[in-house]
């Protein structure tokens, strides 16, 4: 008897199953809920950070988690089998079965994509538990406002008499007005399903083609669009531009960012073509994303959710394109950088939230400057924390950023002593303490600049910036500048450089180098006004190389350096001449609004908007 049972022991540990709680991702064994062990699991995407979900290194392979991407990749081959299947089939008329397994994995296909959270978990669960056959109700979802997304998986027979033939979604789709996009051959039919929809948008038979009303691989197509031209694909001496793209790739676990990005890319894509249905369906569904940004701001939990800066960040580049009003940028920058200090320094260490904070770190600063107000950027553990995990390096660029932190304060420093001297409320020897102190902060500060540029620029490991002549290639005007002197008008060089990211860092420098020295009035070693001058021309004479060779959407971030540039030159000179033409060709190339309008909303002056706060 004891033999037998020691016997037996050993095999009770062998069928012994796995723990379940070890299994799980360290965010849902930290908040003590249910994981689906799946990567970004989708307890961690409810919650609203879908890349803080890590799981633990298992040497079990079928105890290591399944990523939802690889899950989307054999749902979609098994639609394409079956799409085969079919049309091996359709002669004999066969394919009956396969038609309604067809129609529930296009569902569940759709319905994981951008159903609410509750209904995707008991998919998921169904669909992980046995196949026991999905018994579900009908339920609207996503952003098509009482379409129904998928049907009943308790398909009626297809033989009945109503189009015995069609799938039951096709049949509910068949008196549809617009026309059915998710009836793709392939993958490879993107294209021209894109192509149809262009063709069918001005045709009185379909009407005007609502964004609410169009199937996913159509409105793939046009977020794919949307992220090559806003995060196009570089290497690392381009400068970063993944954060948009790595957002796109997540966008499936939020309705509040599948929505953002439908909105922004079908707009995008209608201004690109310069058709005004296109362009209008994108803006149908504008209002209702920010409702939806506005209910998620006003929530404790939500307001630091990454879905949240995603949106914030989307609706951004939204109004880069489109322009709905004059102070809609400087809103959304606003927003964004308040934004930012709620959530709070240790939200950006890792995944798309570092990557929008980092990459888009021009942008937050440039809008300090324009506030010119103290900013929170400034501080020690803004410029530390985001990359103490390792998750990128610091690079020339922001080396200068973490100077120009510095900077908005020395502006704020100064209209507070302007404003003091007219209203004389300091006493003389206060007001003397004062600008000393203002005097010695923009010395310093200047100095630091300097040292930065023989560290960073003069010693650029693929070599500083080279000059070369003007020739106008690919229609690009030419940039003439003043000798100051003697008031000539001539034809300067153009600034080359070994690659995009020194070329932006150059910019940002001369720009944050000419705000500084607005409020420079030190009597001995100021920054003279041919100095000023200069710092402009700089601007101006890479504007050439950098939007000729940066892809997509880059030039936006020139767009800060092109509007301090423009406020160093005075009214009716050749300076601006050249700008204004700058403006229109991008504008026309790019099909950004934003630079249509010479950007008055992202003035440094004391009376922009961002400094304002007008609406």
């Amino acid at each position: 008897m004891v033999s037998g049972t020691q016997q037996f022991v050993p095999d009770l540990r062998v069928r012994k199953t796995p723990n379940r709680q070890s299994r799980s991702c360290k965010v849902c064994r930290l908040r003590k809920v249910k994981c689906d062990r799946v990567k970004p699991c989708h307890a961690c995407c409810a919650h609203g950070y879908p890349s803080k979900c890590v799981y633990e290194h298992v040497p079990d392979e079928e105890a290591r988690p399944i990523s939802q991407a690889e899950e989307i990749r054999n749902l979609r081959a098994e639609i394409r089998d079956l799409r085969g299947r079919i049309d091996d089939k359709q002669d004999d008329g066969s394919g009956a079965q396969d038609l309604q397994r067809l129609d529930r994995l296009e569902s569940l296909f759709e319905s994981i994509r951008s159903a609410p959270s509750p209904l995707v978990d008991d998919l998921v669960r169904d669909i992980r538990t046995a196949h026991v056959g999905l018994k579900k109700a009908l339920v609207p979802v996503g952003p098509w406002e009482g379409r129904e997304a998928y049907e009943s998986y308790d398909y009626p027979s297809p033989s009945s008499p109503s189009s015995p033939n069609l799938p039951v979604r096709n049949r509910l789709l068949i008196n549809s007005p617009v026309e059915d996009f998710n009836n793709l051959q392939g993958e490879d039919d993107d294209d021209s399903d894109f192509e149809r929809m262009s063709l069918s948008s001005g045709s009185d038979s379909y009407g005007t083609i609502s964004v609410m009303s169009m199937q996913r691989p159509a409105v793939d197509v046009f977020v794919e669009r949307f992220v090559d031209a806003f995060s196009p694909e570089v290497d690392m001496k381009s400068g970063k531009a993944g954060a948009l793209r790595a957002a796109a790739g997540i966008r499936m676990f939020s309705p509040l960012i599948t929505d953002a990005f439908e909105a922004v890319s079908v707009a995008f894509f209608g201004r690109s073509v310069q058709n005004k249905q296109i362009e209008a369906s994108g803006f149908r569904l504008y209002p209702r994303v920010l409702r939806a940004l506005q209910d998620a701001l006003v929530d404790p939990e939500k307001s630091k959710a990454e879905s949240t800066l995603v949106t914030v960040t989307l609706l951004l580049a939204f109004e880069s394109v489109e322009r709905t009003t004059q102070s809609g940028v400087s809103a959304h920058v606003r927003g964004a950088v308040r934004l930012i200090e709620h959530r709070g320094p240790e939200n950006h260490m890792y995944g798309v939230e570092h990557l929008l904070f980092t990459e888009l770190r021009p942008y937050w600063i440039g809008a300090a400057l324009a506030a010119r107000q103290p900013s929170f950027l400034a501080r020690e553990d803004w410029k530390t924390i985001p990359w103490s995990a390792g998750t990128t390096q610091k690079d020339i660029l922001h080396h200068l950023l973490d100077l120009a932190t510095s900077v908005p304060g020395l502006l704020a420093a100064s209209d507070a002593f302007k404003e003091a001297q007219i209203t004389s409320v300091m006493g003389a020897q206060e007001m003397a303490v004062k600008q000393s102190t203002l005097w010695n902060g923009i010395r310093e500060l200047t100095g630091s600049f300097y040292k930065w540029y023989e560290d960073w620029v003069v010693a650029y490991p693929d070599g500083p910036p080279q000059e070369a002549e003007q020739h106008g290639d690919q229609g690009f005007p030419i940039f003439q500048r003043r000798d100051l002197r003697t008031g000539a008008t001539f034809t300067p060089t153009r600034f080359t450089y070994p690659n995009l990211l020194l070329a932006q860092t150059m910019c940002v420098y001369y720009a944050v180098r000419l705000v500084l020295s607005s409020v420079d009035t030190r009597p001995g070693d100021r920054v003279s006004p041919m100095e000023q001058y200069d710092l402009g021309c700089g601007i101006c004479r890479s504007l050439e190389f950098y939007i000729l060779t940066a892809p997509g959407n880059m030039i936006n971030r020139l767009a800060f350096p092109t509007r301090v540039a423009w406020e160093a030159f005075p009214d009716g000179g050749p300076e601006r001449r050249f700008m204004v033409e700058v403006f229109q060709l991008v504008e026309k190339r790019h099909a950004l609004g934003l630079w249509g309008s010479s950007m008055p909303e992202l003035s440094t002056k004391e009376s922009s908007p961002l400094n304002t706060g007008s609406s």
